[in-house]
This record gives C-alpha cells, structure tokens and sequence, in this order.
C-alpha cells in the first residue's frame, strides 16, 4: 500500500519552451533528500496537458532514470479516450513507473455507467497498477463512490485514489468503505492532516512542489502522534496552499514560489502567462511567513 507524502511535481521549460532535462533531474534529487516518499510525474502541476506524447514519456524516462529503485515512481496517464489512455499506459509501464495515476476524461462527460466501462478496460488491458485520480477542479465532476467501490471489488490492480475535492466528508466514507484495502490519498494540501487522522494514507499535493520539507516534517509528526507539531505545520503548509495553489493561477503561482526558492523551473507553457509583482509579493509574503524563504 502506498503511504506517505507525494509530491506531483512540475516539468521545468528553457526559454524556449523546451523540457529542462538538466534542471528535471536536480528536482527529483530534491524532492528526494526534502524527505518526501515519492514522486508523481505528468500530474495536472506537471502541465501533462501541454505535453506531446514523446514528452510524456521523455519526462518520465528522466525522473525514473534518476529516481532510487526504492522511491516509488507514479505517472500520470490521463487521457479523453480509453484507447489513448491504454497506449500511454503501456509504454509508461515498459519504463519502470510504479504504478498510473489515471483521472477521468475530462472533455466530454461520462456517465457513471461510461466512467466504471473505462477504468475497468483499463484494468483489464493494462499489467501495472491504477490509481484513480478523482480532481473535479479539473475534470468537472467527481467519480462517484459507488464506482470507486465496484472498481476496486472488481479489479485487484486497482489499488487507489487520490481525492482531490478537498471534501472531507467524501475522505470520511471513502475511508469508511476502503481504507482496510484501498489506498486514499488526499489531493489536496488543506485536507492532509484531517484526512490522515480518519484513516487515509497520505497526500498527493501541489504544494509539496513549493515546500516539501514543511510537508515531509507533517507526515512524520503525525506518524510520530506529535498531534501538536502536527497541527502548527499543518497551518503552515495552508498558509502556502492558500495562496500558491488557491489563489492564482496554480501552475504559474508555483513555478514562480519555486524560482523564489532557488530552483530554475521557469515559467509555464503558454497560455498559462507570469504572474504580476504584485501576485508575485503576495507569494514572497506567504513563504516568508511559512518560514520556507
């Protein structure tokens, strides 16, 4: 079972727009000795949207490549058509990646009946493990429970979900079906705490991109029952999600907090533009008062 904090990290571009092979590779190091238990490739931060589907897997090639065979290594394989979802799937799979962290199409709406016909081809034509990837922000609605129950009754390699609807209501019977034998991670940072406390597993979280050590340190503390440490950084990492993740846009709101910290990630692709000095004070401020600038 996956426990701990992941982090869903970005995909650094030269000026040119280009994959920063060089800078890709001293993240995942990073990322790594920040304390963190595992990295998420081509996720919604990674810009997997943006990326051609040589990309993808050049992506994932380096952070496998550069990654210890001990840290667990996710790949985003979200895609609006099963067929595409399969072919990408597969040849991350041929490149070592632990498990696929799948959403669901995210252009037309599926119907329940069509979201349960989708994974289920995907778990039975695909030989690796699936994470579900539940991110209404995004996709525009929430996978249902009851097929999140039938998949994982249904189909053993679906081992999974991360839950990014910052419910904790959904967390809590999430939980209370599956927790026994079904990974639940939060996908969002403001619910990392909470969630565990119920009986979730850990987190998949933007904000790990910006402040890793602050999430790592969370994920001891709780594990540690130091519920007092646990409250204050958890306060803290809100703080940071607040503004980075919640209040700009989120792609460049964390390439910019990043850059603040040193690391030469630059901005994201088009049409996603920098953010103004005023966003990008407001950013400043929150790390600073975080204590991670």
């Amino acid at each position: 079972m996956l426990e701990g904090v992941f982090v869903p990290h970005v995909t650094p571009f030269d000026g040119d727009e280009n994959i920063n092979e060089p800078v890709l590779r001293e993240i995942v190091h990073y990322f790594i000795s920040s304390g963190l238990n595992g990295l998420v490739s081509l996720g919604s931060n990674g810009e997997f949207p943006y990326l051609s589907f040589e990309e993808k897997l050049r992506v994932v090639e380096i952070v496998r490549e550069e990654a210890p065979s001990k840290i667990p290594v996710i790949a985003g394989a979200t895609e609006n058509s099963t067929r595409e979802v399969l072919r990408l799937g597969k040849a991350l799979l041929d490149l070592g990646v632990d498990v696929l962290l799948v959403g669901p199409p995210y252009y037309f709406k599926p119907s329940p009946d069509e979201l349960f016909a989708h994974y289920s081809t995907l778990a039975d034509e695909l030989d690796g493990k699936i994470l579900l990837y539940n991110v209404p922000k995004f996709a525009g609605l929430n996978i249902p429970i009851e097929v999140i129950e039938r998949l994982a009754e249904e189909h053993s390699n679906i081992v999974g979900i991360k839950d990014s609807g910052s419910n904790m209501g959904r967390i809590c019977e999430l939980v209370r079906r599956l927790g026994d034998r079904f990974t639940i991670l939060a996908g969002t940072a403001d619910v990392m705490y909470p969630s565990w406390v119920l009986g979730a597993h850990g987190a998949v979280v933007a904000v790990a991109n910006v402040a890793p050590e602050l999430c790592a340190e969370l994920w001891r503390a709780f594990k540690e029952e130091n519920h007092e440490k646990a409250r204050e950084l958890q306060l803290r990492v809100n703080l940071v999600n607040e503004v980075v993740v919640k209040r700009y846009n989120q792609i460049s709101a964390i390439k910019a907090a990043m850059e603040m910290r040193g690391l030469s990630v630059d901005r994201p692709r088009l049409p996603s533009l920098s953010l103004d000095e005023k966003a990008l004070e407001d950013i400043r401020e929150a790390l600073r008062t975080a204590g991670v600038l």
